[in-house]
């Protein structure tokens, strides 16, 4: 059993390799109207217990820890999006044991926005997400409209479902954002002293199983890696004062890096997977600026979730590490409807999505811990406390 922390206050009911795919059939806005949004049921579809779509027969068991591919058919797991994606069972090389029910849930990093004003009104970024059908977005620049709450609620409710949660930072230029299929337990923002338009946003996300899963949305600043090692820093201190160890963890966003090996990416590494394979787009491409010569964009997943991954499988097509979403690339394109070839070449997008897939044991006992005691991966002993966070 976790011990409970600090509830913040709720603005609504929620309860609402680099190497390719394989392609292969499956078998400038103000800153208000932040805070947690929330309406209706779990989701959409509420899963089942389908097998992934890919074809028949595959190894759904783990094989005792080390786990398989779980791309077959057959096994237990259900999708959370009742259809779309496929429900693979194993684990995805997660491991542990034969047949453990999973629920496919799937992260995507979304610093989508087009136009003049950052925002995502023109509706070029709007058709990817909806074309990739996310579980959970960690977005950058969330402005919509105005951000009063009726036009943040409504852009919600007609990308993703009226089921869908979602936490907005408050009196941020361009704020960092969650929207989630899964009920958002808490939220808030932790400070991102390197600048004074947006901080770290979080959310404790009660996903399906006994596990909770922090999501953070981040967007580190194009100054230059001293700074993004400075803003590394401060994340890595309040994930590792805030966030049980016993929690799943994925930090996601634009991080603006010019390459994989910057020093922020080690800092990170403190508490979250950051080596390879990269998700990659259909030629297996892994960066994501738009010039798509930069990895701007990335999921990270802690040690415990990342062993849980799975091959994003969308329409026809699987992508084993991962999808960068450049619809220029994209084909066919049908498979992302409704977005159009077009959209990732918006004026003024800068950034392509990227999409990664989890299949989530949805029986596993959790560790029982105490808050401020997060590990890094494969660290034996708690990361060093700081000050309290500001939930």
């Amino acid at each position: 059993m976790r011990l409970p922390l600090l509830l913040s206050a709720l603005a609504g009911a929620a309860c609402g390799s680099d190497s390719p795919q394989e392609n292969t059939p499956p078998g400038g806005a103000g800153g208000g109207g932040g805070g947690i949004g929330g309406h209706g049921g779990v989701g959409e579809g509420g899963g089942g217990a389908g097998g992934d779509a890919s074809g028949g027969g595959g190894d759904a068991s783990g094989d005792g820890g080390s786990g398989g591919d779980a791309s077959g058919g057959g096994g237990s797991g259900g999708d959370a999006e009742g259809g779309g994606s496929g429900g693979d069972a194993g684990g995805g090389g997660s491991g542990g044991g034969e047949g453990l029910p999973t629920t496919r849930v799937r992260i995507m990093a979304a610093n989508l926005t087009s136009g003049p004003r950052q925002s995502y009104d023109p509706g070029d970024g709007q058709r990817i997400l909806q074309g990739v059908a996310p579980d959970i977005v960690l977005i950058q620049e969330f402005n919509y409209g105005e951000n009063s709450a009726d036009e943040l609620r409504a852009f919600v409710d007609d990308t993703f479902g009226s089921t869908f949660s979602y936490h907005r930072e408050t009196d941020a230029q361009i704020a960092n954002g969650i929207v989630s299929r899964f009920p958002i337990l808490e939220a808030g923002e932790w400070d991102d002293s390197a600048i004074d338009n947006r901080d770290f946003a979080w959310a404790r996300i009660d996903i399906p199983g006994p596990i909770d899963l922090w999501a953070v949305s981040v967007h580190f600043l194009t100054a230059g890696s001293s700074v993004r090692q400075g803003e590394a820093r401060e994340l890595v201190a309040a994930v590792q004062e805030s966030i049980p160890e016993s929690d799943y963890l994925v930090i996601g966003g634009d991080f603006n890096t010019d390459r994989r090996s910057e020093s922020c990416i080690s800092i990170l590494s403190q508490v979250a997977v950051t080596s390879g394979p990269y998700p990659a787009d259909r030629n297996g491409d892994t960066d994501t600026n738009a010039g798509r010569t930069k990895p701007y964009d990335w999921v990270l997943a802690d040690g415990d979730l990342d062993p849980h991954e799975t091959a994003v499988v969308i329409g026809a097509s699987r992508f084993i590490n991962g999808l960068v979403a450049d619809t220029r690339v994209y084909s066919p394109i049908d498979e992302l409807s409704p977005a159009l070839t077009s959209d990732s070449g918006a004026d003024q997008m800068q950034h392509m999505g990227v999409v990664r897939d989890f299949l989530i044991p949805t029986d596993a006992a959790p560790v029982e811990t105490t808050p401020g005691t997060a590990l890094a991966p494969g660290s034996s002993s708690p990361g060093t406390r700081v000050d309290d966070a500001t939930f």
